[in-house]
């Protein structure tokens, strides 16, 4: 498990799909890669196709190239190899923090 410190005391904690079975009790269940997307958010709109492409490259499956959205952003999605569905976003209005 990881656990993750967020704004306002809030931490998101990610398990092993085996973890959460065997701590419920309920049966394993297949893995939808629509329950759940990882967004990444770039600092440039470039960035979002050069991502894309170091996962493609990676063997990621293209699931939406990037493109224009809704609210003046880019992105796209790629699954990754076991199956998890990410977002490749850059926002002018809401840019990540320079690192």
């Amino acid at each position: 498990m990881v656990f993750f410190e967020l704004s306002g005391g809030l931490i998101l904690a990610l398990w092993a799909q085996d973890d959460i079975s065997h701590d419920t009790g309920l049966p394993k269940q297949p893995v939808s890669s629509t329950a759940v997307s990882i967004g990444h958010n770039v600092l440039r709109r470039e960035e979002v196709d050069e991502v894309m492409e170091t996962a493609r490259r990676a063997g990621a499956e293209i699931i939406k190239t990037p493109q224009d959205t809704f609210y003046g952003g880019y992105a796209g999605y790629f699954r990754d190899p076991d199956g998890h569905l990410w977002e490749i976003v850059w926002n002018p209005e809401i840019p990540p923090a320079a690192g």
